[in-house]
């Protein structure tokens, strides 16, 4: 009954108040967010959601668009400033997500929507991932989050939309508010720039 109706209901109207609160907030980080990245402080991006529908994510820019001789975009270390590590190290790259919640694009708790290239890369099991609505925060973001291996990240992901529970996702909300006031989890092991490996390959095959 909950993850049939009830939780969309709370989605909603969590979500709502969120932007209604934290609108001016939002519009802080609008104003800063279009001087430190000298232009759109918005950043949007195809992403899988419930069922594998597309649809179009929405977040406070972390890179800039800056650009070496040849035209091309300068590396992902180079273009991510420190008013993007502060975003993202504190999660407020996330807010404009709340959009997508209202929208019913995602949940609050869910598997994180990760690249569309990634699609045919899972496997059998690993699809299941997408038999929720995707979240702003998932079971595997307060257990270790960029830490983890994708492995360990699909196990978490496919073990939350086995067993949706409002007791489960209070805990998962309360777990993130402290994950996000300590930072913790932010770095992989193999990067130094606040995200996670491309994930390359089927594994757990």
């Amino acid at each position: 009954m909950y993850a049939g109706c009830f939780k969309r209901i709370l989605d909603f109207s969590l979500s709502l108040l969120a932007l209604i609160g934290l609108s001016p907030l939002f519009l802080i980080l609008t104003v800063v967010g279009a001087i430190e990245m000298k232009g759109n402080p918005f950043f949007a991006q195809e992403r899988p959601g419930w069922h594998e529908k597309i649809f179009r994510m929405y977040k406070f820019r972390t890179m800039t668009e800056e650009r070496g001789a040849d035209g091309e975009l300068l590396p992902d270390q180079a273009r991510l400033n420190r008013y993007g590590r502060f975003l993202r190290s504190t999660s407020l790259d996330e807010l404009p997500e709340l959009w997508n919640i209202l929208r019913g694009d995602m949940s609050i708790v869910g598997p994180r929507p990760l690249l569309v290239k990634y699609l045919p890369r899972y496997n059998e099991e690993q699809h299941h991932r997408h038999d929720v609505r995707p979240g702003l925060t998932g079971y595997a973001q307060v257990h270790g989050r960029n830490c983890l291996t994708w492995e360990e990240r699909f196990q978490m992901d496919v073990a939350y939309t086995k067993n949706v529970t409002f007791s489960g996702d209070v805990r998962i909300v309360l777990e993130t508010v402290k994950t996000v006031l300590k930072r913790g989890g932010i770095n992989s092991d193999s990067t130094s720039i606040y995200t996670m490996t491309e994930f390359k390959e089927k594994e757990g095959e």
